[in-house]
């Protein structure tokens, strides 16, 4: 399908099908690709081998047909039921008003046109050229997505979605109320700044209170156990039944999540972004008992999918030792943070990580759901942890 355009003010929309469609000058305009997430290596990984969602792209141009804006868009396919956890309740409520009202079916999938990453947690679904007037930039996009939803049923969605904006962003962002939309925070990122001073993981064990120097240390000891090792392209084959068996193991015990990623995709990652992509596997004897995976992007390391036999995981300090893993290869790396991501906040913050508010926003395509979403999303909160100090207070 060739891409679609139209035209908002001084800038032309348009949208496109495949990341192969984009013609190469959009790439050279737009001088992103040095953040890996705007990549078309990276994007074209994900939209390869993850065919249950639709993706497609949105750019932006000026006046002079430059491209100044790139959204990334995934349409998903989300059920109510696939809730679980402590927003069961809040949904029970949503499917009982949808049902009185009849515009919420709970056997239905509920269409979430995502302009984001499905995949990752953070700012990683909109590109803006410096120099411009991003607030305008971002209700033109708003006004895109839903523009996008209306050119065929195939495009078409039941809600929109803005992901994973930073609290820095939310004077620009908050541009989206005047489209309609909601914001509700989600879980933060847990964020691990790296000091400089540290050169090797001792170091930064060096840096830890005593208590939290202990525990870390007993969990290198249980886990001396498992034999790590860097996972190849040759040998993922047979690797990926287990270890999509240990993803879906971690996967289930979220809230609810906005699709299942397909591990194939670790394969053409590899293969497309080379040393910058992290893939670790963790065997006890001849068993497979966990992976970790992740990514090196500018100045962070993102951790991404980890898959863990929850049975092995007291016994040999699985996922803590993973979490450790990722600190060492970070500070080997040289990057500047470790963005470990959702979920787990408080095990994140024992080892140094504090929280990064996220917000996202919402809005129905029709005005009676919208408000009732609004009333929906008022609701819910992240949850509350207890934040860990693991680290020395340092001297002036």
């Amino acid at each position: 399908m060739n891409f679609l355009s139209c035209n908002n003010h001084t800038l032309n929309t348009q949208y496109y099908s495949s990341i192969q469609e984009i013609p190469n000058t959009v790439w050279t305009q737009l001088d992103c690709i040095n953040n890996l997430y705007f990549h078309p290596k990276y994007l074209k990984s994900l939209e390869k081998h993850n065919s249950d969602i639709q993706f497609a792209y949105v750019v932006l141009f000026d006046e002079d047909n430059k491209a100044i804006a790139l959204a990334t868009v995934q349409i998903v396919n989300f059920f109510l039921d696939s809730v679980q956890n402590d927003m069961q309740s809040i949904v029970e409520w949503v499917k009982c008003m949808g049902r009185k009202l009849r515009i919420i079916s709970p056997e239905k999938p509920f269409k979430v046109l995502t302009c984001g990453n499905t995949f990752v947690s953070g700012e990683h679904g909109v590109f803006i050229k410096d120099g411009q007037d991003k607030k305008e930039v971002i209700r033109q996009i708003a006004k895109a997505v839903v523009e996008f939803s209306n050119t065929s049923i195939q495009n078409s969605a039941d809600a929109f979605m803005l992901k994973d904006f930073e609290k820095e962003s939310l004077y620009i962002t908050d541009e989206l109320y005047e489209e309609g939309y909601n914001s509700f925070k989600v879980e933060p990122n847990m964020m691990l700044h790296l000091d400089e001073d540290w050169d090797t993981f001792d170091d930064y064990l060096a840096a830890l209170k005593t208590k939290f120097r202990v525990k870390a240390r007993k969990a290198l000891k249980l886990s001396s156990h498992l034999r790590i090792e860097e996972i190849k392209v040759e040998n993922l084959d047979e690797l990926l039944p287990k270890m999509t068996k240990l993803y879906k193991t971690v996967s289930n015990k979220a809230s609810f999540n906005l699709g299942d990623f397909d591990l194939q995709t670790y394969k053409s990652l590899k293969e497309n972004l080379g040393e910058d992509y992290i893939l670790k596997v963790y065997w006890l004897e001849d068993e497979v008992v966990g992976f970790l995976s992740g990514i090196i992007n500018q100045n962070s390391l993102d951790a991404h999918f980890v898959g863990i036999d929850y049975k092995y995981n007291r016994d040999y300090a699985v996922y803590q030792r993973m979490l450790y893993d990722y600190i060492s290869l970070g500070i080997s790396k040289k990057v500047k943070a470790i963005n470990f991501g959702r979920t787990a906040s408080e095990i994140k913050s024992s080892v140094g990580a504090i929280p990064q508010d996220l917000t996202i926003y919402l809005r129905h395509k029709k005005s009676i759901p919208n408000g009732i979403l609004k009333l929906f999303l008022k609701r819910i909160q992240p949850s509350e942890f207890k934040q860990k100090l693991p680290f020395k207070t340092k001297k002036a």
